[in-house]
């Protein structure tokens, strides 16, 4: 079954752009809250959310729904999603749903749900709400109405959950930090996890307004974080997305520590302890590197395609518990069911502690290839697999490949999350691969003209 709706990450879009309007989500609620009880009887889900000022409608909305349906709602507020995953299982709910658009700007919203296991739907329940949205929609009788409450501790549950995931032995006093929280859900949280640990912590994009959320902060734009670690002398940085699903990290002397990178020194770190319990799943776009790096250790690495519910399939699939994206969804399996921003520095933090090293010296090791990323915006009514499919672009994909031969590659892909072509490019560092990155997004950009 072709899914309409559910995509790699859930539901994403524009705000008043259909599916993303308050009927639809309304609909949502219900259609969910009736596939819930159908398997469960009496049913009971979680809903937590970013910073977006749309934020505000959706809840409402889905709240409704469920109730309609008959499900007992509990809201989190501000939340980021790993936290809503971790909450989903402590409350024992059957369902934990995440109002968010992750990375994205503010004008864009989505929804995630996790099961009671708190990892992410499987497909076949996915398909079940989507078929349930083409029924009209019913409300229970009225003393089987869902009831709604607010958990006003929400935050300090998840706090104390993230500081959990590293030994009590773990002190960070003497380090300081500069946290970017990317104006999103973990502006209330990330700085106090950190402080309670011994950090001193500055702290970046932590006044949203519902607007803010993203903009020119957080991991996708870590120039911010790069230029506050260098001005404040902090020994590092770290920075979220909107959600807390993703982290990227600063060293002292302004050095992006990527997805690939963190994915390494967790791996080097357990597999040297004898708890790494199997190999790595990286995606289609994790270093060259990185596979090269592991392979040194001994260490099984395996590619998925790019999402973390991919890593997450192959991870399950080999019963292996780590694996990530070089964006920065790292998912440490030993703590925790599914990307979390905080738990992954943290891992990082600890490892620093243990081995009384700096940031910027415990990537000895790891040698990464020269990686170009270009993001193509399609327009408004662009087809991205008609687009991949031109054999105009198929060819100079063609052409770009017999020039690198066997010291480098190239991937195109849609991207999940936005409407954008992702063009790639690695090669050895003899290799001008921002110049070959550029040409063939300037191919892509022909296509659309």
């Amino acid at each position: 079954m072709t899914k309409r709706y559910f995509g790699t990450d859930g539901i994403r879009g524009t705000v008043g752009e259909a599916p993303i309007t308050p009927d639809f989500m309304l609909k949502l609620g219900w259609a969910t809250g009736r596939v819930l009880v159908r398997e469960n009887g009496r049913a009971r889900v979680l809903i937590g959310k970013d910073t977006r000022i749309s934020g505000y409608m959706f809840e409402s909305a889905l709240e409704a729904g469920l109730s309609a349906a008959g499900v007992d709602v509990i809201l989190l507020g501000p939340m980021p999603t790993p936290g809503i995953a971790y909450l989903t299982r402590t409350f024992r709910a059957d369902a934990g749903i995440v109002i968010s658009a992750s990375h994205n700007p503010f004008a864009d919203n989505g929804i995630k749900f996790f099961s009671a296991a708190g990892a992410k739907l499987d497909d076949a329940v996915e398909e079940r709400i989507e078929a349930m949205l083409d029924e009209p929609l019913t409300t229970v009788a009225p003393d089987a109405l869902g009831k709604a409450r607010r958990v006003d501790d929400a935050a300090g549950r998840y706090i104390e959950f993230c500081k959990s995931t590293i030994p009590d032995r773990v002190d960070l006093h003497g380090l300081k930090m500069v946290i970017d929280c990317a104006h999103g859900a973990t502006y209330h949280i990330a700085p106090n996890v950190f402080r309670e640990l011994g950090a001193r912590v500055d702290v970046i994009g932590a006044e949203p307004d519902g607007l803010n959320i993203n903009h020119e902060v957080g991991s996708t734009h870590p120039a911010a974080l790069r230029a506050a670690v260098i001005q404040r002398g902090a020994d590092l940085g770290v920075a979220f997305d909107g959600d807390g699903d993703r982290v990227l990290m600063v060293d002292a002397d302004g050095r992006e520590i990527d997805g690939d990178d963190i994915l390494y020194l967790i791996a080097r770190d357990r597999h040297g302890r004898g708890d790494l319990g199997g190999g790595v799943v990286g995606t289609l776009m994790s270093n060259f590197g990185l596979a090269a790096a592991l392979e040194t250790l001994g260490i099984p690495f395996e590619r998925a395609k790019v999402g973390d519910r991919y890593v997450m399939e192959r991870l399950a699939a080999n019963g292996w518990q780590l694996g990530g994206e070089s964006s920065g969804h790292i998912v440490c399996g030993h703590v925790q069911t599914t990307g979390d921003g905080i738990v992954s520095a943290l891992q990082v933090l600890s490892i620093m502690v243990r081995e009384g090293r700096a940031l910027g010296q415990l990537l000895d090791g790891l040698e990464k290839a020269p990686q170009s990323l270009v993001n193509v915006r399609l327009t408004p009514n662009a087809d991205a697999r008609a687009l991949m499919d031109e054999p105009a672009l198929k060819s100079a994909v063609a052409a770009v490949e017999a020039e690198l031969g066997d010291q480098g590659r190239v991937l195109l892909r849609p991207s999940g999350t936005e409407p954008l072509i992702r063009v790639m490019v690695e090669g050895r560092p003899h290799l001008d691969v921002d110049g070959l990155a550029r040409r063939l997004a300037g191919d892509v950009e022909g296509l659309l003209s």
